[in-house]
């Protein structure tokens, strides 16, 4: 019975997901049609980029890179700079989720070697921004979250028109995170961290590197996704399997699920367009209320089925990832990390983050309604 709380406790949106399109299959019997729902390519795209990452990941290069950087730096703000812009770049390419994975536990490892007045405080401030900043960054790209990858897809856009949709929100993210690095986090000395970790080998970082190329070009759709898949798990079965037990099932299951609930939403006309005049020229406000209780990704696979307006998904399902601890998923790893570790204080860092995350929402929301 614990295991059984524990799986929904954890996989709460799965969970909830796949009830969704069960009972939606009472309502829409099961047919061929079904196969008309889901888009593989979506999931195909996902399913390479993660391993790809993955793969680059494990192969210690982006921790060496930190590893330098905080060699060179001597206080938390100084630092504090460094990881922040890091997250919110690194996360435009390498997503928001696998961006936290690599910062967050070389943040807190890092705390343990400082002492002092205010150092509880620095730790969660700085956790809540380098979360922030890798929501905030990967808005920028297709790539940078899931949800941005089915939008993408789903609506047809070049990188180019992406871009532009959400660029002016990217803009004011960057100023108000370099903000708040400087206003927020103290001048406390840091221990320069010894060199420990090295790049594994040299024939594999090329290799992950040449992949993840391949993902770009498949995601600009200048190569074929189907062969995608062919290479990259040719290249994974013959490097490392173990690659394929590091790919979220669960993200891509809650996909399928959702694109039968949203399919045969569709399959039902009255119940459809009732809804579609409720979210007229409402998206981005509904996009981000959806967001904060089931998390940005879900939102968007369920109003892209009721709305053709992807500027206002885009831009809402964004700006939704910020808000409740739960908006974007990716925000949850940082928690959980942290909530793990010796002395944590997670009651206050709920209160920090939700503080941080509700001004930054406010203040892109209010961009938003102002200039549209």
């Amino acid at each position: 019975m614990k295991t059984v709380l524990n799986f929904l406790k954890k996989e709460a949106v799965l969970c909830v997901s796949g009830i969704l399109a069960l009972i939606s299959c009472f309502i829409v019997p099961p047919s061929p049609s079904y196969a008309e729902y889901i888009d593989l390519r979506v999931l195909i795209l996902l399913f390479c980029l993660m391993l790809t990452v993955a793969g680059i990941r494990q192969t210690g290069v982006f921790t060496v890179i930190c590893e330098a950087l905080l060699k060179r730096l001597g206080s938390i703000r100084s630092i504090g700079a460094v990881l922040v812009m890091l997250g919110f770049f690194m996360s435009m390419f390498l997503t928001n989720d696998v961006t936290l994975v690599t910062l967050v536990p070389f943040t807190l490892l890092m705390f343990e070697k400082i002492s002092g007045e205010g150092k509880a405080r620095a730790e969660i401030v700085l956790l809540v921004l380098e979360t922030a900043a890798a929501n905030l960054g990967s808005m920028l790209t297709p790539m940078g979250n899931p949800q941005n990858l089915f939008l993408y897809s789903k609506f047809g856009l070049s990188v180019t028109e992406f871009i532009g949709i959400i660029f002016p929100y990217s803009a004011v993210s960057l100023i108000m995170l370099t903000g708040s690095v400087f206003i927020f986090l103290p001048k406390l000395k840091t221990e320069k961290p010894a060199a420990e970790n090295k790049i594994q080998g040299r024939i594999k970082p090329i290799l992950f590197a040449a992949l993840f190329v391949l993902n770009m070009l498949t995601i600009l759709r200048i190569l074929d996704h189907t062969l995608l898949l062919v290479v990259i798990a040719a290249a994974v079965l013959i490097t490392d399997k173990r690659l394929f037990l590091r790919v979220d099932y669960s993200l891509l299951l809650t996909f399928v699920f959702f694109f039968v609930f949203v399919g045969n939403l569709g399959a039902i006309p009255a119940l459809s367009d009732s809804l579609q005049r409720i979210l007229k020229e409402n998206e981005v406000i509904v996009s981000i209320v959806l967001s904060q209780a089931v998390s940005n990704v879900p939102a968007a696979i369920l109003l892209s089925g009721l709305s053709d307006n992807a500027n206002a998904l885009i831009i809402g399902t964004n700006l939704g990832g910020l808000g409740t601890l739960i908006a974007s998923m990716a925000s949850l790893i940082t928690y959980k990390f942290y909530a793990s570790a010796n002395g944590s204080l997670p009651k206050k860092y709920i209160f920090v983050f939700t503080a941080f995350n509700l001004c930054y929402l406010v203040i892109l929301a209010g961009i938003y309604f102002l200039f549209t």
